[in-house]
This record gives C-alpha cells, sequence and structure tokens, in this order.
C-alpha cells in the first residue's frame, strides 16, 4: 500500500477549538427518559467527523448536571470542561475532570452523576 493510498483513506487534519463552539452550534440529542435517574439532564453534540462505513465517529458531546444511566460504545475521550463521577457497573469508580482522558469498553453499563456541565471530545470505534 503506498503512502497515496494511506492518505485517501485517511481523514484530512483538522483543528477545532472546542470551548469555543458556540452552545447554539450543538445539536440536541434527547435522552430516552428511562435513562434519566435524577435532574434534568439536556444532552447537546455535533459530529465533527464520521469515517464512510460508520465505524468511527469523533465529535463533541455535552450533558447540564444530573444522574444518567448508559452503555457505552468503544470510546476514548477528552474533558474540556466540567465534572462528572462514571460508576462502571461491576468496574471501577471514575472521576474525571479537564484535561482528563478516559476510555470506556463497549457494552459497559455505566451511571453519569454530572457535577458540572461536562464538555467532551471523542472518538467512537466499532
Amino acid at each position: 500500500m503506498s503512502a497515496t493510498d494511506l492518505d485517501s483513506k485517511a481523514p484530512e487534519s483538522f483543528v477545532v477549538n472546542i470551548p469555543g463552539i458556540a452552545d447554539a452550534e450543538l445539536e440536541p440529542e434527547p435522552l430516552d427518559p428511562d435513562q434519566i435517574v435524577s435532574g434534568e439532564p439536556v444532552v447537546t453534540g455535533k459530529v465533527l467527523w464520521e469515517s464512510p462505513d460508520g465505524r468511527q465517529i469523533r465529535g463533541i458531546w455535552q450533558i447540564t448536571p444530573g444522574v444518567v444511566m448508559d452503555t457505552e460504545a468503544n470510546e476514548l475521550f477528552v474533558v474540556v470542561s466540567g465534572r462528572a463521577t462514571i460508576e462502571v457497573e461491576g468496574g471501577p469508580v471514575l472521576e474525571v475532570g479537564p484535561g482528563d482522558a478516559c476510555v470506556l469498553r463497549e457494552g459497559d453499563r455505566t451511571q453519569w452523576t454530572v457535577h458540572e456541565t461536562l464538555r467532551k471530545a471523542y472518538h467512537i470505534s466499532s
């Protein structure tokens, strides 16, 4: 495989100033009411890149304070702002805040307690 072949398959390089993205640029991602444990959390996000086969996604995601349940994808994310406690069923309790990188395994059942509106940059692969 030549370098040209690799270049055609890889996404273009880009930079995004995530704290500077206006909230108005984020799109609503309504939660299933069954996911909400307490509070009135609101989720918004923006996909910045998706592979042609849909198996990789990069973007930003934000959630306001509250407690929610989720089943995770195979994800690496970095917290840009805010704080949360992520309890992994049968696993660790993860305290995340600005600058923290976190890896979640596909299928992990989690409970997110969002203390301060959390914004993250993420990469999901399947």
